[in-house]
């Protein structure tokens, strides 16, 4: 058995749907006092009125922008207000606009690494103060197995910001050890969100014959590798990335699942 989260607080960054809302629903059933963020306040109210009927811990919302240091600074001030203090981070938004890279203007280009690696570095800053007072910080970043470990037409951009935060990851958990705050990484597959489900059943029956699992995960698979990254008994484990992918990376390629 694990030490209970119970009473401890967390912030879920892009908490409102998809992964996000799943890592945050694992953290509530938990016991945790849990602030999701996003930027629909009708989605965030439905949510928190979910995550709030699911454990024994509050739940609050704030509506911001991570890539915005303002924001992440009264994001931060926002769950102190609400629970006393930040216990988990987990800096999980991120946003994946499909671009070629002939045709990636430098808007495409700035919105993608400004949301998914500065709103991560932001966010993190803006919550270091608590998680020091906290003396059991964890941040848990949403990185991807897209740019890390495997590449997909269309994503470079997403790919080098989810690489970039696995840069970020491996600095930030030498600098925050000292604290006792661990910085690790879950690197989700295809998982069934509204964002997936967003480009068409033949995509999903193309990711699923490319699983060993045969299927796709569900948020709250993220969510429960994050729920151990946030746990004591994780506490020696420090910038490191875990796939939650179903096998994924392993074939060489479809003829090696065809093998099968």
């Amino acid at each position: 058995m694990f030490t209970s989260i119970v009473g401890r607080s967390a912030i879920v960054t892009g908490g409102t749907k998809g992964i996000g809302k799943g890592i945050a629903r694992v953290m509530a059933k938990a016991g945790a006092d849990v602030m999701i963020t996003g930027r629909n306040r009708d989605d965030a109210e439905r949510t928190v009125a979910e995550l709030a009927s699911l454990g024994s811990g509050r739940a609050a919302y704030f509506i911001g922008d991570v890539a915005n240091r303002a924001s992440c600074d009264a994001m931060a001030q926002a769950a102190i207000d609400s629970f006393g203090g930040i216990d988990i981070v987990c800096a999980n938004a991120g946003i994946f606009p499909a671009s070629h890279l002939a045709d990636m203007s430098e808007a495409d280009l700035d919105l993608v690494l400004d949301t998914n690696v500065k709103g991560t570095i932001l966010t993190v800053q803006a919550c270091l103060p608590a998680l020091i007072a906290s003396g059991r910080g964890r941040v848990i970043l949403t990185s991807s197995i897209t740019g890390p470990i495997t590449g997909s037409p269309g994503w470079s951009h997403y790919g080098a910001s989810k690489a970039a935060q696995l840069g970020f990851m491996r600095t930030a958990a030498i600098e925050l050890a000292p604290h006792g705050i661990t910085v690790n990484a879950v690197l989700p597959g295809n998982i069934a969100t509204e964002g997936l489900a967003d480009l068409g059943p033949e995509y999903r029956r193309s990711m699923e014959v490319s699983i060993p699992q045969g299927r796709l995960g569900e948020v709250e698979d993220i969510g429960y590798a994050a729920l151990f990254f946030a746990t004591d008994e994780a506490a020696y484990v420090t910038g490191q990335a875990i796939a939650v992918d179903g096998g994924q990376v392993l074939p060489e390629s479809l003829a090696a699942l065809e093998a099968m």
